[in-house]
C-alpha cells in the first residue's frame, strides 16, 4: 500500500507494526525486542516482543543498554557549552581540560571522530573488563595512540567522547552525571539512567550453531562512561531522536538547545566510508540520507549483550513525512544485528502506511511594498532565477531547478540589504540597486550581478548583436 492508496485503519497499521518486529525478532534469533515510534501527529507506538530474563518482565518500562547512543547526549553537553560561550569547537582540549598528552586536538575534531585518536581508552579493556577510572583514563593519554592525522579521514573513537564528557562537566564544574541530569535529562524528562534497574533486561550472546543464549556481564564503564554508559527504553529514546530531527516540538523554548544549533550538529562533516556513500558523521551525530532529500538522524550502540538504535527523520520535500518523527529500536543480544535496520523500516512504513495528513495551502499576508519590485524573474551568470515571496520571507530557486531542490531563503539586514540564511549561497549578502524612482533594476548576490534581462559579464544584452 502507497502513500496515495487509501489510508489503512490504525488497527492495520499497529498490525504491520507488529507483524515486522515479529519477523525481526525471529530471523534475528533476539531474546527480547523492544521499539517505540515516535510522532508528533499520533499516539505514541510501543510493541515488545520476547522474555527480558533474569526474572524481570519485559514490558515498555524495561530498561536496556543503549551503549553509544551516549554520544549523542555528551555532544549536546559539548554544544551547550559553546552555545553559552564556554569554549569555541576550534579549542584545543588542553584550553578546557587538563590532559598529559594529545591537548591539541580540538573539541571540533572530537566531536566528528576525525581527530586521529585511538579508539578505546589505552589498554586492552574488553579483554580484562578492567576499565579505567576517569583518573586513569586521562593518565593513560600518555600511552595512547594517534594513529592518524587530524582531520585526515573518519575514525571512531569512543576515548575521544569519553575526554568531551568530561570535558564538558568541568566547564559547568560538577561530574558527567550530574551534568547530564541537570541540563539534558530533566529538562526534557527523560529518566534515563547510568545503572540497570531491578526491571532491567538481561543481556545475552546467542549461540551460532544452536538456540542456547548464555548472558554477557555487565560492565560498569568508569571513566568512559560518556561514551557508552546510559540505560533507558525505547520510548525515552524515540522521544530524544525526535528531539535531535525536530527539536522545536520537544524543546519548543529551546530550554535544551536551539534549533539552529542542531541543525549545525546535523550537518555532515566527514563520511564513514569514502567508498560507500550511505552514511556520514556530524557533530555527534550520525547522518544518512532519506527519501525525497530528507535525512536520518541519530546514533546506534553496542554493549557486551546489546544492540540499539534510534534515529529522527527530518522532513525534505516529502508532505508524507510527520514532525517530531523518530523511531528506537532496542535487542537484548549483542550477535543479534540482521535486527538492525529496524528502525528506518518502521519509519518508511509509517510514512507509508499511515503518512501525515496534508495541511490546506491558505492566503498569506501581501508582499511588503519595499520587496514587491524583487519578485520575478532575474538572470545571473546567464541563468535565471524566480524570486518568490513564501511564508513571509524572500526565497529565490533557479528556473530550471529540479523538483524539490530547496531555494534560497533571505533574511532581511537592513534597506535594500538581505542575506541567505539557507541553501544556495548561503551566508552571501544579497544588495539591492533602485533608480531614481526607487525601482529595483539590479541585485548583486554573492557579488554576482542579476538582471532582468540575460546579460554577459560586461552588462551587454545576449540579444543583442
Amino acid at each position: 500500500m502507497s502513500a496515495t492508496d487509501q489510508r489503512a485503519t490504525p488497527a492495520e497499521v499497529a498490525r504491520y507494526y507488529e507483524r515486522t518486529v515479529r519477523r525481526a525478532q525471529r530471523t534475528a534469533r533476539v531474546p527480547a525486542v523492544q521499539v517505540a515510534l515516535h510522532r508528533a501527529d499520533r499516539p505514541l507506538w510501543t510493541f515488545e516482543v520476547g522474555e527480558a530474563g533474569g526474572g524481570a518482565t519485559l514490558d515498555a518500562d524495561t530498561q536496556f543498554r543503549i551503549g553509544s547512543i551516549t554520544k549523542t547526549f555528551t555532544a549536546v553537553l559539548v554544544l551547550q557549552c559553546r552555545d553559552d560561550g564556554l569554549l569555541d569547537l576550534d579549542d584545543p582540549v588542553s584550553a578546557h581540560l587538563s590532559v598529559p598528552a594529545h591537548g591539541d586536538l580540538t573539541i571540533r575534531r572530537l566531536l566528528s571522530h576525525t581527530a586521529g585518536l585511538q579508539r578505546e581508552p589505552y589498554g586492552d579493556i574488553w579483554d580484562t573488563l578492567a576499565v579505567p577510572s576517569l583518573a586513569e583514563t586521562l593518565a593513560g593519554l600518555e600511552q595512547a595512540e594517534r594513529i592518524l592525522p587530524p582531520g585526515r579521514r573518519f575514525h571512531y573513537s569512543n576515548l575521544a567522547f569519553a575526554l568531551l564528557g568530561h570535558l564538558a562537566a568541568a566547564k559547568r564544574g560538577g561530574s558527567w552525571a550530574e551534568v547530564l541530569a541537570d541540563r539534558i535529562l530533566t529538562p526534557l524528562d527523560l529518566p534515563l539512567t547510568l545503572q540497570p534497574g531491578p526491571n532491567a533486561a538481561t543481556g545475552y550472546l546467542v549461540d551460532a550453531w544452536s538456540d542456547h543464549a548464555r548472558p554477557e556481564p555487565r560492565t560498569d564503564l568508569g571513566g568512559v562512561a560518556p561514551a557508552a554508559q546510559l540505560w533507558g527504553t525505547a520510548a525515552q529514546l524515540a522521544r530524544w531522536g525526535a528531539f535531535l530531527a525536530d527539536p522545536t516540538a520537544i524543546d519548543p523554548d529551546g530550554k535544551v538547545l536551539s534549533a539552529d544549533t542542531l541543525v549545525e550538529m546535523r550537518h555532515p562533516t566527514v563520511l564513514r566510508d569514502e567508498q560507500v556513500w550511505t552514511a556520514g558523521w556530524g557533530l555527534g551525530l550520525i547522518v544518512r540520507p532519506g527519501r525525497d532529500r530528507g535525512t536520518d538522524v541519530g546514533h546506534g550502540g553496542a554493549m557486551p549483550g546489546f544492540l540499539a538504535e534510534t534515529y529522527g527523520r527530518v522532513s525534505g520535500t516529502d508532505d508524507d513525512v510527520p514532525g517530531a518523527f523518530a523511531a528506537a529500536v532496542l535487542l537484548s543480544a549483542g550477535n543479534g544485528d540482521r535486527a538492525l535496520g529496524l528502525s528506518t523500516t518502521l519509519l518508511d512504513a509509517a510514512v507509508e502506511r499511515d503518512p501525515a495528513d496534508i495541511q490546506p495551502w491558505r492566503i498569506g499576508t501581501p508582499v511588503p511594498d519595499e520587496w514587491a519590485g524583487l519578485l520575478g524573474h532575474w538572470w545571473g551568470e546567464g541563468f535565471e532565477y524566480v524570486f518568490r515571496w513564501r511564508d513571509g520571507h524572500l526565497e529565490a530557486s533557479g528556473a530550471d531547478d529540479a523538483p524539490g531542490v530547496p531555494p534560497a531563503v533571505f533574511g532581511i539586514e537592513g534597506p535594500d540589504l538581505l542575506r541567505s540564511v539557507s541553501g544556495r549561497e548561503i551566508g552571501e549578502p544579497l544588495r539591492l540597486t533602485r533608480d531614481e524612482q526607487g525601482r529595483i533594476v539590479r541585485l548583486h548576490w554573492a557579488t554576482y550581478r542579476f538582471t532582468r534581462e540575460q546579460q554577459t559579464f560586461d552588462g551587454v544584452w545576449a540579444s543583442r548583436p
